[in-house]
């Protein structure tokens, strides 16, 4: 009588699909900022139990109209989700525009998946609003159930997860019922870097920049990581590193703490920042960084 499944979690760019998905989990598994497609890979959360296994899968925001060969890979990750799903969750709000989702909404409407449309930032919604759209959503996925939630807040997130299992059909576990996730350490710490970067520095910065893990030592007392950030202009270079240091000090120091915190041992990390021309449009580029 066990259960799994793959419960995968789409939606526009900046609705709350990871803090969806650290808030069902208990952990925290994806990157969150306020910034849109924080998120540029497909992760997997696993959350296990005696009698379940959930596979709950994080995906980039699906951008309608993607200016770099990275926003078509993060597009392409979208629609893998529809390979394997045995639940969808589509993540909205009342933010989002009608036009972004109709791509998404036309592939829903074609899968032979069942549906809960989660209707997120309810805190920030009048009663008729969320009314408004569940009749609006109603009429374009007519079998589909209907949530409201705050993942923020975690408001309601315990009712959409025992809605979640009521769906998830009788099958042996997929992954080791250790595992939290499908990525590694090295992973995980390169995101952590990166949301940093997506806090810290602003416009176009954070969406020129690339993480990646060179060294990663693990000895008695301490680990010692070395990572690469890669921009696609000197100045870019510059505005990274900041005067004298100064910028690339604060984000060392910050993503140092995180990355103590979830590997669970203290850090020594180096950051140093390099320039590669176009990466974003660089297809040989974008599979050595695990894109394609």
């Amino acid at each position: 009588m066990h259960k799994s499944g793959f419960v995968n979690i789409i939606g526009l760019p900046n609705v709350g699909k990871s803090t969806l998905l650290n808030a069902l989990i208990g952990e925290k598994l994806s990157i969150i900022t306020s910034k849109a497609q924080t998120t540029r890979h497909r992760i997997f959360g696993i959350y296990n139990d005696e009698d379940y296994q959930i596979v709950f899968s994080d995906t980039p925001g699906f951008i309608n109209k993607a200016a770099y060969k990275l926003q078509k890979q993060m597009n392409d990750f979208v629609a893998s989700t529809f390979e394997d799903a045995d639940l969808f969750l589509f993540v909205t709000h009342k933010y989002a525009k009608d036009e972004e989702q109709q791509p998404l909404i036309e592939k829903l409407q074609k899968a032979n998946v069942p549906i809960l449309v989660v209707i997120n930032k309810m805190d920030e919604c009048k009663t008729e609003e969320i009314l408004a759209m569940i009749t609006k959503y109603h009429a374009l996925l007519p079998t589909a159930k209907y949530i409201n939630v705050s993942a923020l807040q975690k408001k309601h997130t315990a009712d959409l997860f025992e809605l979640i299992k009521s769906y998830i059909p009788e099958h042996p576990p997929y992954f080791d019922k250790e595992d939290v996730s499908d990525r590694n350490q090295r992973f995980f710490v390169t995101e952590i870097i990166r949301e940093k970067i997506l806090e810290q520095y602003e416009k176009e910065i954070p969406y020129s920049c690339e993480v990646i893990v060179e060294e990663y030592k693990e000895e008695d007392k301490i680990t010692k990581i070395r990572a690469l950030i890669y921009v696609e202009r000197d100045s870019q270079k510059n505005i990274i590193i900041g005067k004298a240091g100064s910028s690339i000090n604060k984000l060392g120091t910050a993503a140092r703490k995180d990355i103590e915190e979830f590997i669970g041992s203290k850090v020594y990390l180096d950051l140093f920042v390099k320039v590669m021309d176009n990466w974003r449009n660089n297809e040989k580029v974008l599979k050595r960084f695990g894109y394609m």
